[in-house]
């Protein structure tokens, strides 16, 4: 069966990693250009499973909208949206 989850890898594109994130690209290389998320180059760059998910754990709870200015998520409460 075919699925179009991205398979396991060690190592990701930063294509893919826009997708794991729901992001872009250039959202991708902004976070790598900051040093909020490690990459290697090899021709070009290239995101390690490991750092992916040490970049989630750390930022978790973390409102990353503004990469310049990090803060933590404020809780709203549920208006039903």
């Amino acid at each position: 069966m075919k699925t179009n989850v991205i398979e396991e890898k060690m190592i990701y594109t930063t294509q893919e990693v826009a997708k794991i994130l729901h992001s872009s690209p250039n959202y991708v290389y902004e976070l790598i250009n900051k040093g909020k998320l490690k990459a290697i180059k090899l021709k070009s760059f290239k995101i390690c499973k490991s750092a992916l998910e040490e970049f989630l754990k750390e930022n978790e709870g973390n409102d990353l909208s503004d990469i310049d200015n990090v803060r933590k998520i404020v809780e709203y409460e549920d208006k039903g949206i």
